[in-house]
């Protein structure tokens, strides 16, 4: 009788399915800067996600309420870094609601130019580096060369590339330099022209549209539930835009040019479809902008201030359309020359929560795509 033997082979738990903590960030190439995704896997799938905010907190609320009004404005240009002139134009417009103060018309157009360019700065970032995430790194050297050409005239306009700390409560710091409205309409003109290779590069891109569309599809009911704006939010269908339907600045004059551009599908290829077209869109506006500030006599564009600034006693909420969506401002304040209390709601702030519930069963593998197309700064979520 041939001996017989016996193995007896231990297989634990890797016989059953087992779930998987992955953190990506705070510091990892998948993420946008110190944010930290808490991902509970299922093999490949995701089956539960968590954002872990705080990393770059600045603390800047407590900070408004040491500052005066004019120093405040310094802060609020910084917490989303490509949307300063945005910043800065919502806290002057809570603090002159405040003062009850009307603006020259000729810092209104100033002010409405100056926004729309910026948004395009805003989204031309966006437009070069979501596809450098999935993989495509031509259309970035072409977003940022169009990027130069407008920052060219920001700089020459407010002597900063980034933070420009260009307005003041009352208008803005100063009057144009001979020309540069003429240089502005030129870099317009520039940016439009060459915009479509955009269009061509990515959109028409077969491995792009396979790895967006149908991918992390947001629902109009989630973007109500989480507060979602911006872009992000008219990709799924929720038509709201503040500049159209709750007018401030100039656009109240501007509704035959300004489209609140939308989709239907909520996905990562509607998201970069918004984002693109509104594009186009904010060039259009800040063309009619000149056009409407080449028909305006020379005046000021600014209110002589007291050199002591005070706002009366009271609150107020101003809120703007920001690249990145809805920023609002509530401001308390006492009766003195700082602020009580000065709450911002930011953009990304909200945008980015919905990731717990847009990133559940959805592979690892499409993750980067979903939060790359979430478009968001992290310091306006930590502000």
């Amino acid at each position: 009788m041939t001996p017989t033997t016996e193995t007896m082979v231990g297989i634990g738990g890797a016989a059953e399915s087992t779930d998987m903590v992955l953190n990506i960030g705070p510091q990892h190439p998948s993420t946008h800067g110190v944010l930290r995704l808490k991902l509970v896997l299922d093999g490949e799938r995701i089956v539960h996600a968590e954002p872990v905010i705080g990393y770059m907190h600045r603390g800047a609320e407590k900070l408004f309420e040491a500052r005066d009004y004019r120093q405040i404005v310094m802060l609020a240009n910084r917490h989303d870094w490509l949307s300063a002139f945005s910043n800065e134009l919502g806290v002057v417009l809570a603090v002159e609601r405040m003062l009850g103060m009307e603006v020259p018309e000729r810092a209104v157009w100033l002010r409405t130019l100056l926004a729309e360019l910026n948004r395009v700065l805003n989204h031309l970032m966006f437009l070069g580096s979501y596809p450098l995430e999935l993989g495509g790194i031509t259309p970035i050297f072409y977003a940022f060369t169009e990027r130069e050409k407008l920052q060219h005239v920001m700089e020459e306009v407010s002597g900063g590339r980034m933070h420009y700390m260009f307005n003041r409560v009352g208008g803005l710091k100063e009057d144009l330099p001979a020309g540069w409205t003429g240089r502005a309409r030129a870099a317009v003109a520039d940016v439009r022209s060459r915009i479509d290779r955009i269009d061509d590069l990515v959109l028409g891109n077969e491995i792009f549209r396979g790895r967006t569309r149908g991918v992390g599809a947001l629902s109009a009911q989630a973007v109500h539930a989480y507060g979602v704006s911006g872009p992000i939010g008219r990709a799924s269908g929720v038509d709201f835009d503040l500049r159209r339907d709750e007018p401030y600045l100039a656009y109240g004059e501007l509704g035959d040019v300004l489209k609140v551009v939308t989709r239907e599908e909520g996905d990562c290829l509607a998201r970069f479809e918004c984002l693109l077209e509104q594009t186009h869109n904010s060039l259009d506006l800040a063309d009619a902008c000149l056009d409407r500030l080449g028909e305006l006599p020379p005046g000021p564009v600014n209110q002589r201030l007291p050199k002591v600034l005070k706002a009366p006693e009271g609150h107020t909420y101003a809120w703007t359309e920001n690249p990145l969506g809805i920023n609002g401002y509530y401001l308390v304040s006492k009766g003195e020359k700082t602020p009580y209390r000065l709450k911002l709601r930011s953009a990304s702030y909200n945008n980015i929560q919905v990731l717990t519930e847009l990133l559940p069963d959805t592979l690892v593998a499409d993750m980067v795509a979903i939060l790359g197309s979430m478009f968001f700064v992290v310091g306006d979520i930590d502000k």
